[in-house]
C-alpha cells in the first residue's frame, strides 16, 4: 500500500491537480521545507503545513511560481520500508519571475498510514532555489 501511494502522490503531483493531489493528505501531517525563513515572498510555499486543507495551495503556489513546460524534474528511486518511503531524484525547473533555471538533488521522506501521506519532508538545495527566484544571494535581503 505504502509504494501505491507514493507512487499516485507522484502522478498527481506532476499531472497538475493541486485539489486531487491534497486529497492524498492526511488531516493533519508532520511537515518539513522550511528554508529560507517562512515568509519570504519570493518562495511562498516555503511555510509551516499542518494538512490536506494546507497542500492544495502548497502545490498551487509551486505551479504559480514555476514554468511548468520547462520542469524536467525525475525520480531516480522510491524506497519502501513499511510505511515509509524515500523518494530520490533531480528536480529542474525554472523560476517563473527571474527567468532562471535550477537543478538540484531531492529526497523526500514520506509515511503513509491508511493510504494517506502523514508525513512530508522535502530535503532539496534550497539555496539553489532560492537564488533562482530572487536572482540573489540568500544572505542578501532580496
Amino acid at each position: 500500500m505504502t509504494r501505491d501511494t507514493v507512487e499516485e502522490l507522484l502522478r498527481r503531483i506532476g499531472g497538475g491537480d493541486p485539489d486531487r493531489t491534497a486529497e492524498l493528505f492526511a488531516d493533519e501531517i508532520d511537515w518539513q521545507l522550511n528554508w529560507p525563513a517562512e515568509g519570504h515572498p519570493a518562495v511562498p510555499w516555503i511555510r509551516p503545513r499542518t494538512g490536506r486543507r494546507d497542500m492544495a495551495e502548497h502545490f498551487r503556489l509551486l505551479d504559480a511560481h514555476h514554468v511548468p513546460e520547462l520542469d524536467g524534474t525525475t525520480v531516480e528511486r522510491i524506497l519502501v520500508d513499511g510505511k515509509d518511503a524515500v523518494v530520490t531524484g533531480e528536480l529542474v525547473r525554472t523560476a517563473r519571475a527571474t527567468g532562471k533555471a535550477f537543478t538540484c538533488a531531492f529526497a523526500l521522506h514520506l509515511t503513509i498510514e491508511d493510504g494517506l501521506v502523514t508525513r512530508f519532508y522535502l530535503y532539496e538545495d534550497s539555496l539553489s532555489v532560492f537564488r533562482a527566484h530572487t536572482g540573489g544571494d540568500a544572505g542578501a535581503d532580496s
